[in-house]
């Protein structure tokens, strides 16, 4: 088979397939929809008994190695969970702590060991990264000394108002690093949390001046960790979407075969059913980016063809995701709009889903140069 993508490998293992089964199955217990609405306006903004059982599930160590307590899945393993934890709608620091472990674990390698058991064990990290609201910059504007004195501030850090191990991405002599920070080192006035649209999300705006680092980590293995990081963040938020758009479509199908007008069930008119089959046909399209992507995936440096299948699968859930969430209130008419329709939840959870790790044009202008250059 010839194609523009040049590698079109797609594979769902059995452990993959497990991960799911049993995702799925916790989070339909734990965490319905009347939970989820519970804790919206919370601190944390989930249940902090469900954080602790997903720890005791070693979700927290499936990407990370044995030899750090990590079941050596790898990261292509996450992408289930992530899908399972998108229909639910559940928002916990599992995909920023992941995805923390992995710059980690890429950066620093097995000189890190002590703090990838932590990350394996539950503990809480993020990785503080943009400077402002732009994927598409450097993000390096932060400044370190030799020492591991930092300089600056970092904006819409993941659960950053919880998390206990930060790492940050900024510049030393002009050249990438990444500072190992303990949150308990920061400034009582340092955390800022922001108001975000989905608000099953948390993120903060963080002042680093002045704290000194645990650990740094620079090189050229830095470099490539940074670029992966971004990569991973947008596939995992893609899988993320793909679980949530498949819910949305659950309960719009749903709705469509049970409200009527003018004495006919809604689901027969031709203008809503055309939009759910596009919904539908988005939402296969966005899981096969996201597991032709996990198929590409391994403990190197993410190579040509995985950094495609990445922005491609980023591109399609996040578009689905925000296609499905506006179809949502349109199709629920007035009620759609209100905060105790579930269709609101969807589509804020779309508009966060198609900035965040960079929206469509943004990954659509990389994808012309690997794919056309």
């Amino acid at each position: 088979m010839t194609s523009v993508l040049g590698n079109v490998s797609l594979k769902f293992s059995d452990e993959q397939s497990m991960l799911m089964d049993v995702a799925r199955g916790f989070l339909n217990d734990k965490a319905p929809t009347d939970k989820i609405r519970e804790f919206l306006e919370s601190d944390q903004g989930y249940e902090p008994q469900v954080w602790s059982e997903i720890v005791d599930l070693g979700w927290t160590g499936i990407a990370l190695p044995e030899m750090v307590g990590g079941a050596g899945l790898g990261i292509s393993a996450v992408i289930p969970v992530a899908e399972a934890m998108g229909h639910a709608l559940l928002g916990t620091p599992l995909i920023d702590t992941t995805l923390a472990g992995q710059l980690l674990l890429r950066a620093g390698g097995a000189e890190q060991e002590p703090l990838l058991q932590d990350i394996a064990g539950g503990r809480i990290a993020t990785v503080a990264f943009l400077d402002g609201g732009d994927w598409g910059g450097a993000n390096l504007g932060l400044e370190m000394t030799k020492e591991g004195v930092l300089s600056g501030s970092k904006t819409f850090v993941g659960c950053g108002h919880e998390a206990s191990l930060i790492l940050v991405v900024g510049q030393c002599d002009n050249a990438p690093a990444i500072a190992v920070v303990d949150a308990a080192d920061l400034k009582a006035d340092a955390i800022s949390v922001n108001t975000l649209i989905d608000l099953t999300k948390r993120t903060a705006q963080i002042d680093f001046t002045g704290v000194s680092a645990k650990a740094m980590l620079t090189g050229e293995r830095v470099v490539a960790a940074i670029r992966d990081y971004r990569l991973l963040g947008a596939l995992l938020t893609a899988a993320e979407a793909a679980g949530s758009a498949a819910r949305c479509l659950e309960v719009i199908v749903d709705y469509l075969k049970t409200r009527k007008q003018f004495g006919k069930l809604i689901g027969s008119y031709q203008a809503l059913k055309h939009p759910t089959v596009d919904i539908y046909c988005g939402v296969e399209d966005a899981r096969s980016f996201c597991y032709h992507a996990a198929s590409l995936l391994d403990a190197d440096s993410l190579s040509h063809d995985a950094e495609v299948a990445c922005r491609m699968a980023k591109v399609s859930a996040g578009q689905t995701m925000s296609y499905a969430g506006d179809r949502a209130v349109q199709f629920h008419g007035g009620i759609g709009f209100t905060w105790d329709c579930d269709s609101t939840l969807f589509i804020r959870r779309g508009q966060w889903t198609h900035q965040v790790f960079g929206d469509a044009i943004h990954h659509r202008k990389r994808l012309a140069s690997l794919l056309l250059d």
